[in-house]
């Protein structure tokens, strides 16, 4: 029996893509050309693999109009929003191979009489890529394009909710001229990926996705003692000081909690603003709320779109629900969005107060457009709600103060911390996580050490 995964647009509810899961045989043939064409690949100067995946991405950006629309259709994001996406690859994907060169040459320490001594990066092998469908094209580049330069083979399996975009970055490779077997993608089903992870000749995973998926990889992983580098789920806070724009705040962190209808690993979900301005922050959050757009991604008037299926909405009405029965207030009138209703993928935004950290609504993680605003007497209170977490991926600051904010940011259990903006990656800086938002980096010098290994070089010259 053929085994097929579906992709059902949260657009109307059709089927966008059909796409049969791959067969053991094809996996099997996939892992082994993988290990093949990686020996050769890893041998290819850096030099020369810079310049092939330059023109990978050169060809991706090509059909950047084409991209952007596969995004909206699959996912549901604006079609006024669907192209920044490729512009995010592009700019991580650049600067990725710009600094490919100094990040992965040797280290060499101080010189000794008569030795040589260097640790050279060298890769790890095959490394497996698990991405999923909220920032398809972002999540993947950050593993993908490095692991390439840094001469591993990749194996990509994306979600099922998005599967053109595995065929995309093929697409892109193929055009570059990329050896056949250092780029595959795989369509599996759950347990087929487990079988892959679980195989001797994966040597790394990156993995994007939930709590419960992680452990799953750690599972799989465990017998092989493949490493894993794992991006997962968040609940990020903010919190507004005294001195901050209180404009600024507003309109940054709306933007933060509502982008991409709120299903965002590092978007913003609880903010702590200081009790003189909490009043006026959230009567400026309400009302910017109320300024949104939701309906078809194909509108380009829309910026607020669905979110990805109809029981994930339900989800968050039922964690909105919720937290409303223990006292919670909702301060946005649903009526203003006509297309959100009960059995929809289309879903009102939510700003929430008289919240308290014993609510799911602060506790667990919310994948949609809902946001809970709390007053705060002092920096002290905040940093400690914003740490009652089990989450630690970002967490944002907005003050005048820097230095103030420093100090703050030393105190906070989180992989990222912003001053004065939130929900952005800069490949420059390492992408990391703490607690269950997971482990490992991705992006900047650091990323390229999770997709390497030392080599230690230890010579004693001839005399």
């Amino acid at each position: 029996m053929t085994s097929l995964q579906q992709t059902i647009s949260p657009i109307d509810g059709s089927i966008y893509v059909e796409r049969e899961h791959v067969k053991p045989a094809a996996i099997e043939r996939a892992l082994s050309s993988a290990v093949t064409a990686q020996r050769a690949w890893a041998q290819t100067p850096l030099k020369e693999r810079v310049a092939l995946l330059t023109r990978a991405v050169d060809a991706f950006v090509g059909k950047a109009v084409d991209i952007a629309t596969e995004i909206s259709w699959q996912m549901g994001r604006p079609i006024s929003q669907a192209p920044g996406e490729v512009r995010g690859f592009e700019e991580r994907a650049r600067y990725m191979l710009q600094i490919a060169d100094s990040a992965l040459g040797p280290v060499v320490p101080e010189a000794k009489e008569a030795f040589k001594r260097q640790i050279k990066r060298v890769p790890l092998g095959v490394v497996a890529v698990i991405a999923p469908w909220n920032f398809p094209y972002l999540t993947a580049v950050n593993a993908v394009i490095p692991a390439l330069a840094a001469g591993n083979a990749v194996l990509l399996k994306h979600s099922h909710q998005t599967p053109l975009c595995a065929e995309r970055f093929a697409e892109a490779f193929e055009a570059a001229g990329l050896p056949a077997g250092v780029f595959q993608y795989l369509h599996l089903s759950h347990s087929d990926t487990t079988k892959l992870l679980a195989d001797t000749r994966i040597s790394h995973v990156c993995f994007t996705g939930s709590v419960a998926g992680g452990r799953a990889v750690l599972q799989a992983t465990g017998h092989t003692f493949a490493s894993a580098g794992l991006e997962l789920g968040g609940k990020d806070p903010a919190y507004v000081r005294q001195d901050a724009n209180l404009t600024h705040a507003i309109e940054t962190l709306t933007d933060g909690a509502f982008f991409n209808s709120g299903q965002s690993c590092c978007g913003i979900k609880r903010i702590y603003v200081a009790a003189p301005c909490f009043d006026a922050f959230v009567e400026g959050v309400v009302n910017l709320t109320h300024q949104y757009r939701l309906g078809s991604p194909l509108d380009a008037q829309t910026n607020l779109g669905p979110v990805v299926r109809v029981s994930a909405a339900d989800a968050i009405r039922a964690q909105v629900a919720a937290a409303v029965k223990q006292g919670a207030r909702q301060l946005i009138d649903q009526s203003r969005f006509s297309q959100s209703e009960l059995g929809s993928a289309y879903l009102a935004p939510q700003v929430l107060v008289n919240v308290n950290h014993s609510m799911a609504m602060i506790r667990e993680e919310s994948f949609g457009p809902a946001v809970t605003i709390m007053p705060v007497h002092s920096d002290e209170e905040a940093v400690r709600l914003m740490n009652d977490s089990d989450f630690g991926l970002t967490a944002a600051i907005f003050s005048s103060d820097d230095a103030i904010a420093d100090a703050l940011g030393d105190q906070l259990d989180t992989g990222t911390v912003f001053l004065n903006r939130c929900d952005y990656l800069d490949p420059a800086l390492s992408w990391t996580g703490v607690k269950h938002s997971g482990r490992g980096a991705t992006l900047s010098r650091v990323g390229y050490e999770q997709l390497t290994r030392p080599k230690s070089f230890h010579f004693k010259l001839s005399v």
